[in-house]
């Protein structure tokens, strides 16, 4: 797993991770209490390193710290909640 930074652009409205001159992304919404994850986009340069479970962390552990309910739009983060429940335990996922 690669050990880069997931930074919280709240301007943009994504998590992202820089490495190698390439971003990898997660792609949201505050909506009320929610956190809507829309889209995890990996340059396919950065595949395989583990950088898009990075993003879905970041986001889960952003719900957790304020108290917002995950809403999984994004099939890979879907996907991503249910091999981990370790790691949203304590977090509302709709």
């Amino acid at each position: 797993m690669a050990d880069e930074t997931v930074v919280d652009n709240t301007a943009e409205q994504r998590f992202e991770l820089e490495a190698e001159g390439h971003r990898a992304e997660l792609l949201y919404q505050l909506d009320g209490d929610q956190l809507v994850l829309v889209h995890t986009g990996v340059p396919d340069e950065l595949e395989g390193r583990g950088l898009g479970g990075q993003l879905a962390k970041a986001a889960v552990e952003r719900a957790r710290a304020e108290g917002l309910t995950v809403v999984p739009r994004c099939s890979f983060v879907r996907s991503w909640i249910e091999r981990h429940p370790d790691e949203v335990a304590g977090v509302e996922v709709a």
